[in-house]
């Protein structure tokens, strides 16, 4: 027994009582008219005023989503409010203040929408709130969380929270996510988080630094991981106890400050052995490039003109490693010397992604190169560390 949804690809797309979607054969449905049921009262949600102040700021993604009846799928339609009803447990944890920046998959975050995110997010911390909460889609939710780290000097936590499973399922994990998030927001936390499962029960989530954070699995309730080091904390559940660890910045450590200037003419390459130069063309007239390099540090060493007339036309190229432990080091190997006088900067153990948002982010504040090689490589936000870790 189920519910049609609609017609996709010549089937029957049926929505089981479980909350999984099949598809079958049309002849073998019955179809039966049914009212439409009524839409629920958007009552205003009443909370208690003597709870800390917290801010949800909702971007959309998985977490804050909706059945779309045209594909069988689902699409991103919540609002901040709305993420409010749904978790009904969030009124004994804060009194919130909502605010719906964008509703929207994160395969259409774009960089505007960073600076969006980065003032509305100061605007919170300079208008009283306690901690702040980013609802956002998972996929690129380490781009973002890098992207506000650089952008927002803060006192108080800020966290980025999704979900990898709608809550049209039984295995979602919206839930719990939320609830952990807007625990971790009221922590003693000062430093931009993510938090989302550490295991793929439902027992503990993990507090993830923005810069030291990626997405390691396409749809498990843990997919992410802190790289490089350990999570700076864990919220237990259901008691939503949190636990930090010595490595995170604590509440009030920082004034709040905004710097939301980014350069999005920035690009990003992977080498892969056999790829040719020509393909650095494309990025003729670019500011940066941040390079994904095998090991150490390296591309072929029939890259390197290319890079040097990169460099010589004023585009700061960073080198990153495709490993995900370790740093690089281009002193060791003939091509990386090569590459080092062509002028690329070592990206020390930046995660290839944070590379690429800090890159951005440094060329918004800065057009002399000495300074931006020194940006680069200087910890600004817990993006470098001082020593290269075993890892997961």
């Amino acid at each position: 027994m189920g519910t049609y949804i609609t017609s996709r690809d010549g089937k029957a797309v049926i929505k089981l009582v479980n909350g999984y979607n099949i598809g079958i054969d049309a002849s073998f449905c019955t179809f039966a008219e049914r009212p439409a049921a009524p839409s629920p009262a958007r009552t205003k949600i009443k909370q208690d005023e003597n709870l800390p102040k917290l801010s949800i700021i909702s971007t959309g993604g998985t977490i804050a989503s909706r059945i779309d009846y045209r594909t069988g799928a689902v699409t991103s339609q919540f609002d901040a409010e709305d993420i409010l009803r749904a978790v009904p447990g969030l009124g004994s944890i804060a009194c919130f203040r909502s605010i719906c920046l964008a509703t929207i998959l994160s395969e259409n975050m774009k960089p505007a929408i960073w600076q969006e995110l980065a003032r509305a997010v100061y605007s919170e911390i300079k208008n009283g709130a306690e901690g702040v909460i980013v609802t956002h889609g998972t996929d690129t939710m380490a781009y973002s969380a890098s992207a506000i780290s650089f952008m927002i000097e803060t006192p108080v936590p800020v966290v980025f929270v999704g979900s990898q499973r709608s809550a049209d399922r039984p295995s979602s994990d919206n839930v719990m996510n939320a609830l952990c998030s807007a625990s971790a927001a009221r922590s003693d936390l000062g430093e931009v988080t993510v938090v989302m499962h550490a295991t793929t029960n439902d027992d503990h989530a993990a507090i993830h630094r923005g810069t030291r954070v990626r997405k390691m699995h396409t749809s498990r309730r843990d997919a992410f991981r802190s790289i490089g080091m350990d999570p700076i904390g864990y919220v237990d559940y259901p008691s939503l106890d949190v636990k930090l660890s010595g490595e995170g910045i604590r509440r009030g450590t920082k004034e709040p400050a905004l710097h939301d200037r980014m350069e999005e003419r920035v690009g990003f390459l992977q080498y892969s052995p056999g790829l040719p130069p020509s393909v650095l063309d494309a990025f003729g007239g670019y500011r940066g490039l941040v390079i994904s390099g095998t090991g150490l540090g390296h591309v072929s060493s029939d890259w390197i003109p290319g890079l040097k007339e990169l460099a010589d036309e004023g585009a700061s190229i960073v080198m990153t490693s495709q490993c995900l432990n370790g740093r690089v080091c281009d002193r060791v190997y003939d091509t990386g010397r090569d590459l080092l006088g062509a002028g690329v900067i070592e990206g020390e153990d930046l995660l290839p992604e944070s590379a690429l948002v800090k890159l951005m982010w440094v060329l918004g504040q800065t057009d002399d190169p000495d300074r931006v090689k020194e940006m680069m490589q200087a910890n600004l936000r817990g993006e470098i560390r001082r020593r290269s870790y075993g890892g997961n």
